[in-house]
């Protein structure tokens, strides 16, 4: 796009958040990046990250595979537990409080959407009972041997990892109904015991929310945020509520920016920079 292509769109964007009675805000990966988070894209991205994996050649999908907590606990505890200590320590930028701000003043309030499990949302202030986490949270552990004891929180959990040698130290998380190994509650791939009742409970919130502004017909600003096609989880929810609701689409990504209609709205930009030039600080 051109530098005036974009300006024209900042323009219009800005338009559709200021008149727009409720915001939808869905967001990926790209989100957290301008809070310092790392880019996970791609094997070189993955092993800036986490460069005692690379000698391995494990990618981040090789990684995030339920298999490790039977297979390799400690390493397995290594991966998500610096994942954890990283995502508690983590201040989110700017633009997540800007956004809220703007957000709370709408008459019929908002909700997230997003495939992230660190948690930035909540941290920034973003209300609980607004947010869907489709991918489940770190901040929340389950049994690895499905003991029946359901999702508890992770807020007492302390996992110390060597990197050097990429292993969690001892003691490991364990259930609190019987001891068994503990791990994240999120959705890894070829994953088949990942407890969703947390995730499904938000959803079922999150669609109440889409059918009221559908049936009162709402005029709602949907703005969607660092989400890629590699997995597209996001980009297909974000189309699916600009089709149900009839609205059209804000976009926001460097890359992967490509918008289905022509009454979307395609920013090709980053998160924070997005937010400081389509949000008002103050309306």
């Amino acid at each position: 796009m051109s530098n005036s292509e974009v300006q024209i769109a900042l323009s219009q964007a800005q338009q559709v958040m200021l008149e727009a009675d409720a915001v939808v805000i869905l967001a990926g990966a790209g989100m957290g990046v301008d809070s310092g988070l790392p880019d996970f894209r791609g094997k070189e991205g993955f092993w800036r990250a986490y460069p005692p994996l690379a000698k391995f050649g494990y990618s981040f999908s090789d990684m995030a595979n339920p298999i490790w907590f039977k297979r390799d606990p400690k390493l397995a505890w290594a991966f998500y537990g610096h994942r954890l200590n990283l995502y508690r320590e983590t201040k989110p930028h700017p633009g997540f409080y800007q956004l809220l701000s703007f957000v709370q003043k709408k008459k019929h309030g908002y909700f997230v959407f997003t495939s992230n499990v660190d948690g930035q949302f909540q941290k920034a202030g973003f209300n609980p009972e607004n947010i869907v986490e489709c991918h489940g949270s770190i901040h929340h552990l389950q049994c690895t041997k499905h003991c029946g004891q359901m999702i508890w929180s992770a807020e007492e959990t302390q996992v110390e990892v060597d990197m050097v040698s990429f292993k969690a130290q001892l003691p490991l998380p364990i259930c609190l109904h019987c001891g068994a190994l503990a791990r994240p509650n999120i959705l890894m791939f070829g994953d088949c015991y990942w407890l969703s009742d947390r995730t499904d409970m938000q959803i079922e919130k999150w669609q109440h929310y889409l059918n009221t502004l559908r049936q009162q017909k709402v005029k709602t600003a949907i703005v969607e945020m660092g989400a890629g096609e590699n997995v597209a989880t996001v980009r297909h929810q974000s189309e699916y509520v600009a089709h149900l609701l009839k609205m059209s689409l804000i976009r926001i990504n460097p890359r992967d920016y490509q918008v289905p209609k022509k009454s979307d709205i395609t920013l090709p930009l980053g998160a924070l920079a997005a937010i400081e030039q389509i949000v008002p600080v103050s309306f």
